[in-house]
């Protein structure tokens, strides 16, 4: 059997606050989703150690950009809508970090959510900071009641994502309130909500593997099917070691 792929991940991070002390968290669908189909996940605690971030990403395979709470839009030369409600500094000081030397390395990725969005940006892409406002006739993507709120969307059948679902619509877990809206020129757009929205993107760059969801694969809602982009995407890391053989899948 072949070497199982090291995949890292960042993670989120939360400060002290009032005697509790600050520490990192991730959601376990991301790790179990990564295992489950055949990799070995590594989470990155949100360090400012350039050396560090380095020499870890030279020990890894791929990479999967997770998603959390919102992008500060000051950070881009945007003003900072109420409804944004940023991640902690650290992480996205971090985060930022982390997919600049991703996109230099063209390391094979998985972008999920705020993930997604942040390595649209890194290549030159923006952001819409919030959909009931920029695109007032929008379907809802967001019920703050319910976090496995779902909404269909059209996948492209030649792609990634067309290959894991087919022909049709689908139904996909979401739960963001800000979306991309100039796509960078790095990507192509192979899932799109009906309201146009898109929910789906991969790399048009032979030399870069590239997957992003803005919906939720990983989470609890998630149906069989959306745990196939996760192997889909680690059969992407063995084909850039040019492995023609597929690891044995762990079965649940």
């Amino acid at each position: 059997m072949a070497r199982k792929p090291l995949i890292g991940m960042n993670c989120d991070y939360r400060g002290s606050h009032q005697g509790t002390p600050a520490y990192a968290f991730l959601a376990a669908g991301y790790f179990d989703a990564i295992c489950k189909a055949g990799g070995i996940p590594v989470v990155l605690p949100p360090t400012d150690d350039l050396d560090s971030i380095d020499s870890i990403l030279d020990t890894l395979d791929g990479f999967v950009l997770v998603g959390g709470a919102d992008l500060d839009p000051r950070r881009d030369g945007y003003m900072l809508h109420s409804s944004v409600r940023p991640m902690d500094p650290r992480r996205e000081d971090f985060d930022r970090r982390l997919a600049m030397e991703i996109s230099k390395r063209r390391m094979s990725l998985m972008a999920i959510g705020a993930g997604m969005q942040l390595i649209n940006i890194i290549e030159g892409g923006n952001l819409f900071y919030h959909i009931p406002i920029d695109l007032p006739n929008a379907l809802p993507h967001l019920d703050p009641q319910d976090p496995n709120h779902r909404h269909s969307l059209v996948v492209d059948p030649k792609s990634i994502l067309g290959r894991v679902y087919g022909e049709g619509e689908i139904r996909v877990t979401s739960r963001h309130h800000m979306a991309i809206d100039r796509l960078a020129d790095s990507f192509k757009v192979t899932a799109k909500c009906q309201d146009g929205v898109i929910e789906g993107i991969e790399s048009r760059l032979d030399n870069w593997f590239v997957v992003g969801c803005q919906f939720h694969p990983e989470s609890t809602a998630a149906s069989a099917l959306d745990g196939q982009i996760f192997e889909e995407f680690i059969q992407g890391v063995l084909s850039r070691w040019g492995q023609s053989e597929t690891i044995e899948l762990k079965v649940a």
